[in-house]
């Protein structure tokens, strides 16, 4: 008698969860490869069985990268994707890393609700060997969706869940972003300044705002709101944040940007408004994006994340499944340029 899960059709992680073992074993055993022990093989089969799981054309692409192409999966909208040098890097390193495996990427964008529904069915039709999914939003649907896929599958930074949501086990790679934050932080303060500033991400980013803005709070538990602005990682969003922030607290001597972008931003908005860098008001980001970073008036001091890297290891981890992590953070460290 087979045991469905839930009314769905049992997937790979059901069976691996249910026989206590990863789901390379489990797809080792289905796909009838050697080194593995006896007993593992007949309590994956039993499983199998009692679920009565049906290894489809997708659950096996990792293994015969049939297909050659691995889907990049953005929530986010094109336009504004493709003008964030963030994403051009993290893309760069996931094409770069897929080319030495002879594959491919191919990117799929959700720019409304409506295209979940083709997404989800491309990812499940044998389509792609894999998807890297990344720039999500709490409580994403791509979360329940990546639960059913037979692909493997990992995420760029650690997505937000729902409240009451479990963690799924889907390898993440992320940066360490409350680390980071500490680092810019606590060098403003190493400066001499007493009224530091920050301006923070939007709240429907992944893990990456919620933990630059914890970092800045490890080091000023005591700031008061009056010096926190939320901006959405953009260059305007940014202006519009040190705008508010100097109506505010006008005697602010320094901020903390939690992007590049945004920091370029504060930087325009400081200039207009006849404050100094770094005499009046020091300013540190986040990322290092050198095009933005080396071409700022001053030079901005910011904290480093290799994010080329981050999107190879992202790439990579599809390919390793031998080995694969639950998570990858990559240290992070502070650029000193003269914005601060």
């Amino acid at each position: 008698m087979t045991s469905h899960t839930h009314g769905r059709r049992p997937t790979l992680e059901d069976v691996a969860r249910r026989a206590g073992v990863s789901k390379s074993t489990v797809s080792r055993v289905i796909n009838g490869e050697p080194k593995v022990r006896a007993e593992v093989v007949e309590q994956v089969r039993q499983v199998v069985a009692e679920l009565g799981y049906v290894p489809n054309q997708a659950a096996r692409q990792l293994v015969t990268r049939r297909t050659g192409a691995v889907a990049v999966v953005a929530s986010q909208p094109q336009n504004r994707l493709f003008l964030d040098p963030f994403f051009d890097c993290l893309l760069r390193g996931v094409r770069r890393e897929l080319a030495e495996h002879g594959s491919q990427a191919v990117l799929l964008f959700l720019d409304d609700p409506d295209d979940y529904t083709g997404v989800a069915d491309y990812l499940g039709g044998g389509h792609v060997d894999g998807a890297a999914l990344f720039s999500l939003r709490p409580g994403d649907r791509l979360h329940e969706m990546a639960d059913r896929l037979d692909i493997p599958v990992v995420f760029g930074g650690r997505p937000l869940l729902r409240d009451g949501d479990t963690v799924r086990s889907h390898a993440y790679v992320d940066g360490d972003n409350r680390g980071g934050a500490r680092q810019a932080v606590q060098h403003l303060v190493s400066l001499g300044r007493t009224r530091i500033a920050t301006i923070t991400g939007p709240y429907d980013q992944e893990d990456s705002a919620a933990e630059r803005l914890a970092g800045y709070r490890d080091v000023l538990p005591g700031a008061e709101p009056e010096l926190t602005e939320r901006a959405d990682y953009t260059e305007q969003g940014g202006a519009q944040a040190m705008a508010a922030l100097l109506d505010r607290r006008p005697a602010l001597d320094a901020v903390f940007a939690a992007s590049d972008l945004m920091a370029t931003g504060a930087l325009r908005t400081l200039r207009e408004r006849g404050r100094r860098v770094p005499d009046d008001v020091a300013v540190v980001g986040f990322d290092d994006l050198t095009e933005i970073t080396e071409s700022t008036d001053p030079p901005l001091t910011t904290v480093h994340q290799d994010v080329e890297r981050m999107g190879r290891l992202m790439a990579r981890l599809l390919f390793d499944q031998d080995a694969r992590p639950p998570s990858v953070v990559v240290p992070t460290r502070l650029v000193r340029r003269q914005s601060a």
